[in-house]
């Protein structure tokens, strides 16, 4: 009798535990739930945030395009300092005023040495590069037509490009343009115009931005 009343008080406390127990484990999970929810909801806000921002981000870079279009198309129309050069025509574009000089004013075909009536036309695009655009980096292009390279001697019209161009820059340099703002490239026949003529030319691009 007594081992049978010792036996129903343990699974009487058993099952007390266990209640205990279950109770515990839904309190524990109710708040885990509730801090999952929270943690979505945050989540939530940031990235409607982040939405915000980059809609905002999207409109100013909208506005900026729209803005240096229209100071492309006011520097257009004013002129740049280069167009009263003979045998340069000046030209602004995204964030560029480029100054091109004709490539029968600069060499002779196939060649890359500079002819004497160039120095005149490059002092004055030098005067302005140390006047208008003083401390602006530059960029000196040599462009081509496309006829392939038979007897100048250079590897190719790229060669023939970047050789122009390096010669443009080497001259700069003794009218007191610094060095150090100059780069040089060649696109050689890859940027062709209406004619042969005109596609022979070297550009002087200065970075406004």
């Amino acid at each position: 009798m007594r081992g049978t009343m010792l036996m129903t008080l343990g699974l009487l406390a058993a099952g007390l535990g266990l209640g205990g127990c279950n109770d515990s484990l839904k309190q524990e999970n109710a708040l885990l739930t509730e801090e999952n929810q929270a943690l979505r909801d945050e989540l939530n806000s940031r990235n409607a945030a982040l939405e915000t921002a980059n809609l905002e981000l999207r409109d100013r870079s909208l506005e900026v395009s729209r803005l240096r279009r229209e100071l492309d198309t006011a520097g257009t129309a004013a002129g740049t300092p280069f167009d009263n050069i003979p045998g340069v025509t000046g030209a602004y574009g995204a964030g560029t005023v480029t100054a091109t000089v004709e490539n029968d004013i600069l060499f002779d075909s196939g060649k890359a040495t500079l002819k004497n009536g160039a120095k005149k036309a490059l002092d004055a695009v030098a005067s302005v590069l140390n006047s208008s655009y003083a401390g602006q980096a530059i960029r000196v292009f040599g462009h081509t037509d496309t006829d392939p390279i038979k007897k100048s001697g250079h590897k190719s019209n790229y060669h023939l490009g970047f050789e122009r161009a390096y010669a443009v820059r080497e001259y700069l340099i003794t009218k007191g343009v610094d060095a150090k703002r100059i780069a040089l490239g060649s696109f050689g026949p890859n940027e062709p115009r209406e004619s042969k003529e005109k596609s022979r030319r070297v550009e002087i691009a200065v970075m406004l931005q």
